[in-house]
Formats: structure tokens, sequence, C-alpha cells
């Protein structure tokens, strides 16, 4: 048995082969596996993400994540002796002022500069954060701006578990992805097409988005033994008025509110906890959902398989209950699913294998 207020990040450890880490994604985006967990009974169930309509009813309401992976990992050399860096952009502080990492870090002192693209960019530091990080201030070339540039000579902040080289930069991108501002894909949603979204809507089922834009404190490990010690990462959200509607009807109804991936949900209790409803609006989180944790709005969610230890298998544990959830990575990994970003699925509902 569980003990939530001494629960070690090592209760929610299980061994993973390196070979069931997906390197690639799978072509078509909705061809991965999806395992069906029943919320309150354990039972796991096994279909493809392509007959997701199967799983779900008129009335139900989804709720994506719109948010656009910048390609901020960009290349450069230092304006004075040439000399290679990188930088990854972590979250914009002001209008030319973001945030980064950067390697090698001894380069980049305050004052020094550096330029990238053979000059479309060019970035000074201006602080060196506590932590290591570095606040940066950019100069575009006169023909573009810093996110044109950042298309143009950018490339995806892939995670660190996918060596091999990304061919398309969409495919780290949902085909809804909107708002820009990412640091990582929500990944449950790189499932969808286009065509799988309008077959959606035309069963009754409807569609709502929120914003949050995934930071790089997703891939941060927990270090702390005990899983109340951790403390998480912010993130910048925002949820609309058509979307606060929508949930509010939903729930009023009888139907089912389905967040498409731990982002969204993150949004939606993050919102509920700080505001007892849901409401319009927007603001930063640092909600830690784990083991013992009340949902107020989620019914449903579609999820990826999360790293071991991760406050994510945290958060699906939360939702669906910790031997549940254990259990179905054990009956994942049997079964050869493929685990992380570009891997394959999980909805969890009640009911979730009742076609």
């Amino acid at each position: 048995m569980l003990d939530i207020n001494d629960m070690k990040k090592s209760d929610f450890y299980y061994d993973l082969p390196q070979e069931l880490i997906a390197q690639t994604p799978i072509e078509p985006r909705n061809a991965s596996r999806m395992l069906c967990l029943d919320r309150y009974t354990g039972e796991v169930g096994h279909d493809h993400f392509y007959n997701l309509c199967d799983h779900l009813r008129k009335g139900d309401l989804l709720v994506l994540n719109d948010s656009r992976v910048l390609p901020a990992r960009i290349y450069g050399e230092t304006e004075d002796t040439h000399s290679f860096i990188e930088f990854l952009l972590v979250e914009q502080r002001g209008n030319l002022e973001w945030e980064i990492l950067c390697r090698p870090g001894k380069k980049a002192r305050v004052g020094r500069r550096f330029v990238f693209g053979g000059g479309l960019l060019r970035a000074e530091i201006t602080e060196v954060l506590e932590d290591g990080n570095r606040i940066a201030r950019f100069e575009c070339d006169d023909s573009t701006n810093l996110f044109a540039a950042l298309d143009e000579i950018g490339q995806m902040p892939l995670p660190p578990y996918i060596t091999e080289k990304l061919k398309d930069k969409e495919r780290y991108q949902t085909v809804y992805s909107n708002e820009i501002g990412s640091s990582a894909a929500p990944t449950a949603g790189l499932h969808f097409t286009k065509e799988q979204l309008a077959d959606i809507e035309a069963m009754g089922v409807n569609i709502a988005y929120v914003t949050l834009h995934v930071g790089l404190g997703t891939f941060r490990p927990v270090k702390e033994d005990r899983v109340l010690d951790h403390k998480m990462h912010r993130e910048h959200y925002e949820l609309p008025a058509r979307t606060a509607e929508l949930i509010n009807k939903t729930k009023s109804e009888g139907g089912r509110v389905i967040a498409v991936g731990t982002t969204s949900c993150r949004t939606l209790e993050s919102v509920a906890a700080l505001y007892g409803d849901i409401r319009p609006c927007d603001g930063f989180t640092e909600i830690f959902i784990y083991p013992g944790f009340e949902f107020k709005v989620l019914d449903g969610l579609i999820t990826n398989f999360h790293l071991p230890e991760s406050t994510l298998i945290m958060l699906v544990s939360a939702f669906a209950g910790y031997d549940n959830t254990m259990n179905a990575y054990k009956i994942a990994v049997e079964e050869k699913y493929r685990f992380f970003s570009f891997g394959d699925s999980m909805f969890i509902a009640p009911d979730a294998n009742k076609k």
C-alpha cells in the first residue's frame, strides 16, 4: 500500500528496455497503439489510436493544448573568437530578452556577444542567474524578426532520450498547434490527424483548447527521494472563455471532460484549485499532482507513457490510481508498447474499454 505522506520517487520506478523508447514518430500519426485503462477497476484493454472515436461518447469534451513548439535550439559562435556556442531558449522575459541554457557555459559571461545564422541573429548575455541559466538580449537582422529567424535557423529541442535527427520539424508539432512558446511538445496530441478531429466533432464530441507553454522543467528529474519535497517548475497558461463555457456546459449535462495530455490536465486543475470553478483566465502554474490529489474537472485523460520516477507518471498515478497505473505500465512493457514523446498512447477513463 502506497503511503501518500511518505511517497518515494522509487515508488514510481519501472524497468524499461532501451529498445522500447521511440526514436522516430510513427506514420500516419494516428497509427500508434492505445492502451485503454479503466480508471476505477484497473481493467486494461488494447486498441489503436485511429479507433479513439469508439471510446468516446456524444456529449464528451476533448480539451487540447494548442501551444506550438519554438525551434529554440540554435548554434552559433562567439563574436570575438568565433568559437562554438549552443543556446536553448527557455522562457521569454521581455520583447527580445530570453532566459537561456547554453553550452559551454564558461563562454557566456555577462557582456559576451554571439552570432547565429551568419548574422541573422546576434545576442548579448546581460545576466547570469543563480541556477546557471543566462538572460540574453537578442538583435535581429533588419529583414526579419526573432521568431522568423528561429524558424529559419533553429532546431527542435527534442528530449535528451531521442538521439535520432528529426527529418520534419512539423512532426514535433500537433496539427492544431497555434500559440508559439513551448520548449517541448504537448506530446499526447501528436497522435491526432486533422481528419480524425473532424470525425470526432461529427460524432457529437466537442473540442476546446487551452494554452500551456511547456517548459524544460518537464524533462528535469525528481532529485529529492521524498516526493513531497519536490518543487515543480513554473509554466504559463491561458484558458479562453469559450473553453470555460464548454467545460461548464459539459459538466452540467453529464458529459465527460477529457484532457488531451498532462499539460491540459494541469491547466484545468490549476484553475479549479485557484478559483473553485472553471472560468476564463491566464497566469502561471506550479501545480504538482501526485497520488492523493482530488481532481475537480477531469473525467478522462489521453496521455503517452512517461519516464520512470517523473512527475508525469505521478500525475497519471494520481488520476488512475497508483496500483492501476503501475500495473498498466508493466503490461505495456510486456506488450512492447513504444514509450515517451514519439511513443504510443493511453486512454484513461471510467469504462475506457466499453465501446
